[in-house]
């Protein structure tokens, strides 16, 4: 476990889950949600090579040459990459790497994460090294619904498109459409102020990011999840170009 403390946040990063923040402590509240059994659903991870979901497990190269991703996770389709079930070697306080196995054959992601003082940032960094797979990046925070004090959690998001869901499998089809009311599951851009989530009487976490796509999940009763990315889920199938490199800023404040 490699650890990083600052005047109020204690940070835990689990190297050989993920590199994960596994704790995440402002004053004396924890924000990271716990081992519930699966690695989907616990901690703050990256996800790299892709984020969300790639419909089958099938993505095509550059070529045209058509490659399968493990679907043992969330089958028939492909989730969050490697990186949040991989090993991640140390670089350094806060940094990680990891070199992605087949078929990201000699594609590097490399994670870095910082402590200030009420705030974290997290960076996220993908390196083809001739790869010529599709790769986009997200963030993966898991907020607790609940603190030690305070109110229910409540997420202020708002966004100028969402994306239209498949009927049949959940994944965008592509189309924007005008975002519907919570609970979501769901993928938007255009995003309108800075997304937070409120507990009342106790905290308030503001993210803020440049990424243009963002996944917002309110479906569980235990977490929530606010999760910038640089592409939609399944955008290589829909023909959306991730960047490779993806920062946030999580800033701590009373309420």
């Amino acid at each position: 476990m490699q650890h990083i403390d600052g005047a109020e946040i204690s940070v835990g990063i689990d190297l050989d889950q993920g590199a994960r923040i596994a704790s995440l402590q402002w004053r004396d509240l924890q924000f990271a949600v716990p081992f519930r059994g699966t690695p989907l659903t616990w901690g703050w991870y990256a996800m790299a090579p892709w984020a969300g979901r790639v419909r089958d497990g099938l993505m095509n190269d550059a070529s045209g040459v058509e490659h399968t991703l493990p679907t043992n996770w969330l089958p028939p389709h492909a989730i969050h990459g490697y990186g949040f079930v991989s090993s991640w070697e140390e670089t350094g306080s806060g940094r990680a790497r990891l070199e992605l196995p087949a078929p990201y054959n000699n594609a590097v992601v490399t994670q870095t994460i910082e402590v200030l003082d009420d705030a974290v940032r997290w960076i996220l960094e993908y390196e083809a090294n001739g790869c010529e797979l599709p790769a986009w990046l997200g963030f993966h925070p898991w907020f607790p619904r609940e603190l030690a004090r305070g109110g229910e959690a409540v997420v202020n998001f708002n966004a100028a498109k969402m994306f239209e869901r498949s009927e049949e499998d959940g994944l965008p089809t592509g189309k924007l459409v005008k975002p519907k009311p919570e609970p979501w599951d769901d993928a938007f851009t255009e995003i309108i102020g800075t997304p937070s989530v409120v507990w009342e009487g106790a905290a308030r976490l503001d993210i803020e990011s440049d990424a243009p796509y963002w996944v917002v999940y309110t479906e569980d009763t235990e977490g929530v999840c606010i999760e910038p990315e640089t592409a939609p889920p399944d955008a290589a199938n829909l023909g959306i170009a991730g960047d490779h490199y993806l920062e946030a800023l999580f800033t701590f404040s009373e309420d």
